[in-house]
């Protein structure tokens, strides 16, 4: 492996042990689409994300990931142990009017891509720099709105555009396969006018490629399609259900710590 891959795989794993901290400490839920998210989002801040170039995180609640990711690579922000307590800035969704750093406040799913199509339209018009980049979640492609700002993205040629979609197969109760089947998620955005890639989203090599070749096309929104595993990292959390719910009990946090400190 790289030694710069392997330096994104030592804050991959930090990031996920204050993960497991956060979310025992504070009793939130939604750790499982934290862990899948966090290679994508250790990533794209780790040369890929420049100062002019703007990030949402559709997938509000995954928000500790973000935090997390912050706090791994001394990015900023707020102090972590405001986390989703009184007082603190750091909510279970981000929330731009509180925490500095947040483009976007999200939560209600398929809200960033519209947003980001938004902000990307009015960088073309004003002749602007930077892109805009959106890290969506499989189960909220299945929102109206989504495909409304994917047939205007395509339309108005918002090449300053990317969506990465985490696909980590699991949503609230169900299986995303059976309700929207990954393999329609590509033709799709094909038909609106974008060009899309699809990798493996805990794979950094594949990972830099992708994000680092956007735009993918002239006049074409970009999109990544990374197949990701729920709870990555844990395997008491991957591919589980119940840890979209639920949060990590205090007495099993030495073991899990243990578990990561192992890969």
């Amino acid at each position: 492996m790289p030694f710069a891959e392997a330096g994104l795989e030592k804050l991959a794993r930090e990031t996920r042990k204050t993960l497991l901290l956060l979310h025992s400490r504070a009793g939130t839920s939604h750790i499982g689409s934290a862990f899948s998210s966090v290679e994508i989002l250790v990533s794209l801040h780790n040369g890929i994300l420049a100062k002019e170039d703007v990030f949402i995180l559709s997938k509000g609640h995954a928000a500790s990931a973000l935090y997390a990711v912050w706090d791994s690579c001394k990015i900023g922000g707020a102090p972590l142990d405001g986390y989703c307590r009184d007082g603190g800035v750091l909510h279970g969704h981000p929330d731009r009017l509180r925490c500095p750093g947040v483009a976007a406040s999200t939560g209600s799913l398929g809200h960033g891509i519209p947003i980001g199509a938004g902000i990307a339209f009015a960088r073309k018009r004003d002749a602007k720099k930077g892109r805009i980049f959106v890290l969506a979640s499989d189960g909220e492609l299945q929102e109206g709105s989504v495909w409304e700002a994917a047939a205007s993205a395509g339309r108005l040629g918002l090449d300053n555009l990317a969506v990465i979609v985490d696909a980590n197969g699991l949503q609230a109760f169900e299986h995303t396969e059976n309700i929207m089947p990954f393999s329609t998620l590509e033709p799709k955005f094909l038909a609106f006018g974008c060009a899309v890639e699809t990798v493996d989203g805990h794979d950094f090599g594949q990972l830099a490629k992708a994000l680092g070749a956007v735009p993918f096309a002239p006049g074409k929104p970009s999109v990544i399609l990374a197949k990701t595993v729920k709870g990555k990292g844990i395997k008491e959390f991957e591919g589980k259900l119940e840890w979209h719910y639920k949060s990590p009990a205090a007495a099993d946090l030495e073991r899990y710590l243990l578990e990561l400190e192992e890969t």
